[in-house]
């Protein structure tokens, strides 16, 4: 055959090449389940009247004021998987609130406890919230792992997915389908990579403590009730009975599915350079030398010692249009 009748060949094969990894890369997280509605798969902790059915059971108000917070788990434990929802998280003044969708077995194993947290944190009107994530093996609290992030829309004004894929390698944390974070099972780590079956949780409580400033600013109940919705949850996991800690009844590995293509990769270390405000890996006043799975480069320069970014941009983007929204009343962060 000629060369130049090979030249059209070639083409259409790297554009059908280029066409597949743009459909892969858009294609973030593996296909999920049918969401459950609330009587199909989950249970209430606490919180009474504080939590409501909506939609058929498919969408779960849990709310926070003076006398109580809510949360609710799921009626069954887990060995890895993808388990995801949509929030929308209370709008106006939200300092001191904390919204939490979660993984954990600590009713099982009181000392040794595992736990991949999302944790959202509110503010004073006019700033945005900030999402934490955190993992824990082990019962190993004494070394948080944590990660917080500006956000490029304001969580409060309508839903957004959050994931968390969980494999026996690698523990993948999404927002609407972009990867946020990777954390890769190494030999350093040990145990403390979470390994044993946990239950997903979502709360709202009252963090006034420690959520927003350290401390500073307090939940205002004047605002109350916080409001956090949920709906469009999945339980895509592998089944280890209902909260008893037991091996997983079937074999199930969704190890294939945590993996990142090099464009998944890619947007992940963008959403990062632009988004992450703390990271523990820059945090030399807690972790002098820093823990064993830390690998710090040239990045480093971007945070101080505290472990906070050194630029204030690294923060959500709406940020200017909801300050000019809100009129500024209160004090910056």
């Amino acid at each position: 055959m000629a060369r130049g009748s090979l030249l059209p060949i070639l083409v259409a094969v790297l554009l059908a090449r280029a066409a597949a990894t743009a459909a892969m890369d858009k294609k973030l997280l593996p296909a999920a389940t049918v969401a459950l509605s609330f009587e199909e798969g989950y249970t209430q902790l606490f919180g009474d009247s504080n939590l409501m059915l909506h939609g058929d059971g498919k969408r779960v108000h849990i709310s926070l004021d003076e006398r109580t917070g809510a949360g609710f788990a799921s009626q069954g434990a887990y060995l890895h998987g993808l388990f995801s929802a949509s929030i929308k998280l209370p709008s106006a003044y939200a300092a001191g609130v904390v919204v939490a969708f979660y993984m954990s077995n600590g009713d099982v194993y009181e000392r040794t406890h595992d736990e991949l947290d999302f944790e959202f944190l509110g503010n004073v009107r006019g700033r945005e919230w900030r999402v934490q994530t955190n993992v824990y093996g082990n019962g190993s609290t004494a070394a948080g792992r944590e990660e917080r992030y500006g956000l490029w829309f304001d969580p409060t004004e309508d839903f957004h997915r959050y994931a968390i894929l969980w494999s026996h390698d690698r523990i993948i944390f999404y927002v609407d389908e972009k990867p946020i974070r990777e954390v890769v099972r190494t030999t350093s780590m040990g145990a403390q990579f979470p390994s044993k079956p946990m239950s997903l949780y979502a709360t709202i409580w009252d963090g006034s403590s420690w959520a927003t400033s350290g401390g500073r600013f307090k939940v205002n109940y004047k605002y109350a009730p916080y409001v956090a919705e949920f709906t469009d949850l999945v339980l895509h996991g592998c089944a280890a009975g209902p909260k008893t800690g037991s091996p997983a009844q079937a074999p199930c590995d969704p190890g294939s599915a945590a993996m990142m293509s090099p464009g998944q990769r890619s947007a992940m270390e963008r959403f990062r350079a632009r988004y992450m405000t703390y990271g523990y890996c820059y945090d030399r006043v807690r972790y002098p030398a820093p823990l064993p799975e830390c690998s710090v480069g040239a990045e480093a320069a971007a945070f101080l010692p505290s472990g906070d970014a050194r630029s204030s941009d690294r923060r959500s983007r709406h940020g200017k249009r909801r300050r000019r929204h809100d009129g500024g009343a209160d004090s910056a962060l």
